[in-house]
């Protein structure tokens, strides 16, 4: 469909209750929308207003991202957009979590003391002395621009703290793109080095050497030693770890299939931290043989096995394996049974059963794994969340030299 588009003059009298007649001057931008073909008209008082509007839908139309305006979503309505596109992707305490979040975008957000924004937040009741912002959910999408961003930025900034405005930044910028997507409007570009906040502190993370040594520990303790070997060896997330069943340890094809966690009741949820988190991490030899071994002494759920990780039983003359547990393992009982007593034991530097995976990705970099296949083994949806959060050196300065000579006397 051919996009014409014309500026008229309008004029026309206006006579006042006084008698007095005024001329009034309008310029008028006609044409039909290209996509429903619908006539528009927009008024302006100045011709430069109506050629400057001209010139940027021409552009717009040029480059397929016309849209009426009338008709755009607000921030806020592309918000509920995405937050109804995660839900059943993420799991719903990551969706409460979210939402919290998105209050920042949307407002109003209370100015006040943390106290008063602590009882707003329960009782939705205005604190005497305190203001409400109205944020961005009222602005139409067609109408944000980068500046309002900052803008907005810099004020929850102010009145929630810059690692909230960051969270909330991030945010707004996965709602922008899939506004775009599913609603084909042009979202202003989110602008750069919004707000720095202190970096925060890396987990520490054993070397490899400490790894090694546990790992060899592991394999003479054949009633402890899978729990605090397995991380290291599957890069999982502990609550990944206490919920996988022994159905997604495939033996003949080599992998686990993590696709579900344990809440910190015990409960299993039949998803995991997001949609990315899904995947199927190969078996290494050590893993494998520790799993084949551990799966003639794991406690059984009525006599079956269920869980790969489950509550301890009672013990029973080897090889009977131990009877009446199978059901869940708590995290805090796994941390004190299984996990804290290893590092005392051998001696190591205390890390988190987080850490360990941290330590599995690291590695994998260090190892010169890409960096697309490891963040695909984690469970990232983008390789930037490896890159950014979770790679940390595992090797020397030297070994960095050493690389860097090969490099050299390779190419000579």
């Amino acid at each position: 469909m051919q996009f014409n588009i014309s500026i008229t003059k309008r004029v026309r009298r206006r006579r006042y209750p006084n008698g007095q007649v005024v001329r009034q001057t309008r310029y008028v931008l006609n044409y039909r929308d290209p996509k429903k073909g619908r006539r528009r008209q927009e008024f302006f008082e100045l011709v430069k207003d109506a050629q400057h509007r001209r010139g940027e839908l021409l552009g717009l139309v040029a480059a397929g991202a016309y849209v009426d305006e009338r008709t755009a979503p607000s921030v806020g309505e592309a918000l509920d957009h995405w937050l109804a596109d995660k839900t059943g992707k993420v799991k719903a305490n990551t969706l409460d979590g979210y939402k919290v979040v998105a209050r920042q975008i949307r407002g109003p957000v209370l100015a006040g003391t943390a106290e008063q924004r602590a009882a707003y937040a329960a009782t939705r009741r205005v604190p005497k002395g305190a203001q409400l912002l109205p944020m961005l959910g009222a602005v139409k999408l067609t109408d944000l621009t980068t500046a309002a961003i900052r803008a907005w930025h810099r004020e929850v900034a102010t009145h929630s703290g810059i690692y909230t405005a960051n969270r909330a930044a991030s945010l707004l910028r996965s709602v922008l793109a899939l506004a775009e997507e599913d609603f084909g409007v042009r979202a202003p570009s989110m602008p750069n080095n919004l707000g720095r906040r202190r970096s925060r502190e890396k987990k520490a993370i054993l070397s490899s050497a400490y790894i090694a040594a546990l790992i060899a520990a592991a394999r003479q303790d054949p009633e402890h030693g899978i729990f605090y070997a397995f991380p290291f060896l599957a890069g999982t997330r502990p609550s990944e770890q206490l919920g996988l069943l022994w159905d997604e340890v495939d033996f003949e094809r080599g992998v686990i299939r993590v696709c579900r966690i344990q809440e910190r009741d015990g409960t299993l949820s039949e998803m995991t931290k997001t949609e990315a988190g899904t995947r199927e991490v190969p078996m290494g030899a050590t893993l494998r043989a520790m799993l084949l071994d551990w799966r003639v002494r794991c406690p059984r759920r009525h006599g079956e096995l269920h869980r790969v990780f489950p509550g301890p039983g009672r013990l029973q003359p080897w090889p009977k394996p131990r009877i009446g547990g199978g059901g869940p393992l708590l995290y805090q009982n796994f941390r004190q049974r299984y996990w804290q007593p290893v590092f005392a034991t051998l001696g190591l530097p205390y890390v988190t059963p987080h850490s360990a995976r941290h330590s599995f990705i690291s590695t994998l970099q260090a190892q010169g794994i890409e960096i697309g296949l490891v963040a695909k083994l984690a469970g990232h949806a983008s390789a930037v969340v490896t890159l950014n959060h979770y790679t940390q050196a595992v090797r020397g300065g030297e070994a960095a030299v050493e690389a860097l000579e090969k490099a050299y006397q390779a190419a000579s």
